[in-house]
C-alpha cells in the first residue's frame, strides 16, 4: 500500500481528526491516523465522535469488520460515562451481526459493565439481528426477558413494534403476542403500526378469533377520531374472514366498526349492517373497501391508508378509482400516494406509465416529486432494460429536485447498464457516484472492470482497479485473469500499471 501524505495541523482537535479520517479512502489509512494522533499530540484525547467516524470507515468493507471489537473495547476504557456511546455500539452490532452474531452478542455483554449509562439502541440492534435467524429465537427471548425491564435498556414503542413485525414475519405469532403484553407492563400505548403488524401475523397464522378480539380492543380509537387510517387494520381481518368463508362473522365485525364510527345520531338510528352474502370474493372485498372509507367519517387519512394498501396489493384499477373519487370530494393527494402508485406500476412492468405519474404529480397533484419518487421510476426502468432512460431521469432529478441519489440507486443504475452490456456508460455512472462521495461496493467495481475488459478498454479498467485498491480491497482472481488476458492481447503503455506495481 502506498503511503498517504497527511498535513497535520499545529494543534489537533477531535473535529480536525474526524475530517482527516473521513477524507481517507482506505480504512487502514484512517486507522493509522487514529493511532498516530495521540503519539504526535500528547495532550490530545479521542472522543466518541472520533471513534464513530473511524467505525464508519472500517464498516464500509467486510474485510475490516474483525477490527471493530478491539476498537470498541478501547473506547469503553478511555471514554467518560455518556449515553453517546450507545449509537456507536448499535452501529457496530448491526455491522457484525450479519457475519458473526456471537461476536455481536459478546460486545453487547460488555455494556452492563461499562460506563455507558443507557443502551436501548444496542439492545434493539442485537435483538433484530438475532430474530433474523430461527436458530437464535430462544436466545432473543431470553435477552428480552432479561433486559427489557432494566432502566438502561428500556425500549419504546418503535422498538417493540419492530420486534412484533420481525416475529410475525418469521411466523412466531406466539412470541409476538408476548411482546404485545409488554406494552401494558411498561405503560406504553400501542399505536397503529402495533395493531397492523400483529393483526397481519394473526391472520396469516389462521388465528382469526384472536384477530377479532384484537380488533374489538381497537374500537375505542374509532370513538375518539373515527376510522381514520386504521381502516387497513380492519380490512385485514374482514378480508381474512371472507377468505375462510366466515361471511356472517365478517358482516358482524364490519357492522360494529361502521356503527362505532358514525357520529350523527340520525345516521346511527338509520344504520343497516352491510350484507356480504351471495357475492363473489372480489365483490365482497370491493364492498368492504368502499364501506370502510365512505361508510363512516370520510378523511384524507382513511383514503390514503386504503389507496396505498390497494396499490401494495397490486390492485391498480380499484386504487385508481378510489383515488379519483377522493380528488372529486376535495381531498388533495399527498406524495406518498403517488409513490405507492409508481411502485405498483413498476412492479407490474409498466415503468413508462410510472414516468407519466411523475408528470401528473406536478401538473394535476400540485406537489413536487421527492428523490424517492425518481428513484422508484429509475429502478423500474432498469428492471425493464431501459437503463439509458433511467440515466436521463437521474440527470433530470438533479435539476428539478436539487438533491443527489442514494448509493443504492447508483448501484441499481450501474448494474442495469452492465446487464445491457453498456459498460462504458456504467463506468460514467460509477464515476459520478464516486464524485458524490459514495463508496462503491467491491462487487459493483468488479462487474465494471470485467465488462471494460471484455470491451478492450484496458485503461479505464486499470483506473477502476486502482480505485478498488485505494479503498483497501483486493480484486477476485477472475478480475485479474480478465486484465491479464486483455494485456496479453493488447499491451498498454508501461505507465498504466506503474502505480499498481509500486503498491
Amino acid at each position: 500500500m502506498m503511503e498517504t501524505r497527511v498535513r497535520w495541523p499545529r494543534f489537533l482537535t477531535p473535529p480536525n481528526l474526524i475530517q482527516l479520517i473521513r477524507q481517507q479512502k482506505n480504512p487502514l489509512t484512517a486507522l493509522q491516523l487514529f493511532r498516530t494522533a495521540p503519539l504526535r499530540y500528547p495532550a490530545y484525547r479521542h472522543t466518541v465522535p472520533v471513534y464513530s467516524a473511524l467505525l464508519s470507515s472500517l464498516s464500509s468493507s467486510p474485510r475490516f469488520l474483525p477490527l471493530l471489537p478491539s476498537l470498541l473495547r478501547h473506547m469503553l476504557l478511555h471514554s467518560s460515562p455518556s449515553s453517546s456511546l450507545d449509537p456507536v455500539f448499535s452501529r457496530a452490532i448491526s455491522s457484525l451481526s450479519a457475519s458473526d452474531p456471537h461476536c455481536a452478542l459478546s460486545l453487547f455483554r460488555l455494556l452492563p459493565f461499562s460506563n455507558c449509562v443507557s443502551w436501548p439502541l444496542s439492545f434493539v440492534s442485537l435483538l433484530r439481528s438475532l430474530l433474523l435467524s430461527p436458530d437464535f429465537l430462544p436466545l432473543a427471548r431470553q435477552l428480552l426477558d432479561e433486559f427489557s425491564h432494566r432502566t438502561e435498556s428500556r425500549i419504546g414503542v418503535d422498538c417493540l413494534n419492530l420486534l412484533i413485525k420481525t416475529l410475525c414475519d418469521l411466523g412466531r405469532v406466539d412470541l409476538a403476542v408476548d411482546v404485545f403484553r409488554e406494552f401494558h407492563e411498561q405503560c406504553w400505548y400501542p399505536d397503529r403500526d402495533t395493531y397492523r403488524f400483529l393483526m397481519k401475523g394473526l391472520c396469516d397464522a389462521g388465528r382469526l378469533d384472536d384477530a377479532i378480539h384484537l380488533l374489538y380492543s381497537m374500537l375505542w380509537r374509532i370513538s375518539q377520531k373515527g376510522c381514520d387510517a386504521d381502516v387497513v387494520v380492519y380490512r385485514m381481518v374482514l378480508v381474512a374472514l371472507c377468505n375462510e368463508g366466515r361471511i356472517k362473522d365478517a358482516e358482524e365485525v364490519l357492522g360494529k366498526v361502521l356503527l362505532k364510527g358514525l357520529r350523527s345520531p340520525r345516521r346511527r338510528r338509520a344504520f343497516q349492517k352491510p350484507e356480504l352474502g351471495g357475492r363473489s370474493l372480489e365483490e365482497m372485498k370491493r364492498l368492504i373497501d368502499d364501506a370502510l372509507v365512505m361508510g363512516g367519517v370520510r378523511s384524507l387519512a382513511s383514503y390514503k391508508a386504503m389507496i396505498v394498501d390497494l396499490y401494495i396489493e397490486g390492485k391498480i384499477k380499484h386504487a385508481d378509482k378510489m383515488f379519483d373519487e377522493m380528488v372529486e370530494r376535495g381531498f388533495k393527494p399527498v406524495v406518498s400516494m403517488y409513490e405507492a402508485k409508481i411502485a405498483a406500476l413498476c412492479e407490474a412492468g409498466r415503468a413508462t406509465d410510472a414516468e407519466m405519474v411523475l408528470e401528473e404529480m406536478v401538473e394535476k397533484g400540485g406537489c413536487a416529486p421527492r428523490t424517492r419518487s425518481y428513484e422508484l421510476v429509475m429502478e423500474g426502468l432498469c428492471g425493464e432494460g431501459e437503463s439509458m432512460r433511467a440515466t436521463a431521469r437521474l440527470e433530470k432529478m438533479g435539476r428539478h429536485v436539487g438533491s443527489v441519489a442514494r448509493k443504492e440507486t447508483y448501484e441499481v443504475l450501474v448494474n442495469g447498464l452492465c446487464r445491457e452490456g453498456r459498460y462504458v456508460e456504467a463506468a460514467r455512472a460509477l464515476e459520478r457516484m464516486v464524485r458524490m462521495r459514495h463508496r462503491a461496493e467491491v462487487t459493483v467495481l468488479e462487474t465494471v472492470i470485467r465488462g471494460l475488459c471484455s470491451n478492450g478498454r484496458v485503461y479505464e479498467a486499470v483506473v477502476w482497479l486502482e480505485e478498488m485498491v485505494s479503498l483497501g480491497n483486493a480484486p477476485e482472481v477472475d478480475v485479474w485473469r480478465s486484465l491479464v488476458c486483455l494485456v496479453c492481447v493488447n499491451p498498454p503503455p508501461k505507465c498504466v500499471f506503474g502505480g499498481l506495481v509500486g503498491a
